[in-house]
């Protein structure tokens, strides 16, 4: 049984920072693509961060050089450290397990992130 448990939300003042951790069980971890996923009140899930078994990541426009993922395959985690952070980036944070930047498996929980100004 495949779980993905995400936590490191919370609340923060624009210009801040958050680190999500998702911790996977049930999956063969290490050659697998990760990705974060958010979504935003009112709007469609989207791709914020991919990273390849090798390590090679892939970002959104809208948080690329402010996001950074990075994954532990001894743990069985990724991480996205969230820099700069803005209203915009209030969302629910996911994770899964990315195909060609598309969900495999089921949601978990989530972590929600709120950024206020």
């Amino acid at each position: 049984q495949v779980q993905l448990v995400e936590s490191g939300g919370g609340l923060v003042q624009s210009g801040g920072s958050l680190k999500l951790s998702c911790a996977a069980s049930g999956i063969i971890f290490s050659i697998n693509t990760m990705g974060w996923y958010r979504q935003a009140p009112g709007k469609q899930r989207e791709l914020v961060a991919t990273i390849t078994s090798g390590g090679s990541t892939n970002y959104a426009d809208s948080v690329k050089g402010r996001f950074t993922i990075s994954r532990d395959n001894a743990k069985n985690t990724v991480y996205l450290q969230m820099n700069s952070l803005k209203p915009e980036d209030t969302a629910v944070y996911y994770c899964n397990v990315a195909i060609r930047g598309s969900p495999f498996y089921s949601w978990g929980q989530g972590t929600q992130v709120t950024v206020y100004s």
